[in-house]
């Protein structure tokens, strides 16, 4: 479980990073560039990437499984050379 709130938290830091570069991009167009939101927004994607590193895989998809089916299997496929 804690396992899963760390991951939630660096999701949540990436969105904050992304936030305040925006916020950086607009002080930026209107003329007054405040690199302090490009460090904090850079600082916080960095940790949120750290944290969410820790994830497992996912499992594939079982999206197609009737086509497939209908398919057979090994047909439509190419070749690994």
């Amino acid at each position: 479980m804690f396992h899963e709130f760390l991951i939630r938290i660096g999701t949540f830091f990436i969105l904050v990073g992304i936030g305040i570069f925006l916020i950086f991009i607009a002080s930026d167009g209107a003329g007054a560039a405040n690199f302090d939101y490009l460090f904090w927004a850079m600082l916080s994607v960095i940790v949120g990437f750290i944290l969410r590193r820790r994830r497992e895989p996912r499992a594939p998809a079982d999206r197609f499984t009737v086509l497939r089916r209908f398919r057979g299997p090994g047909r439509g496929r190419k070749e690994r050379r």
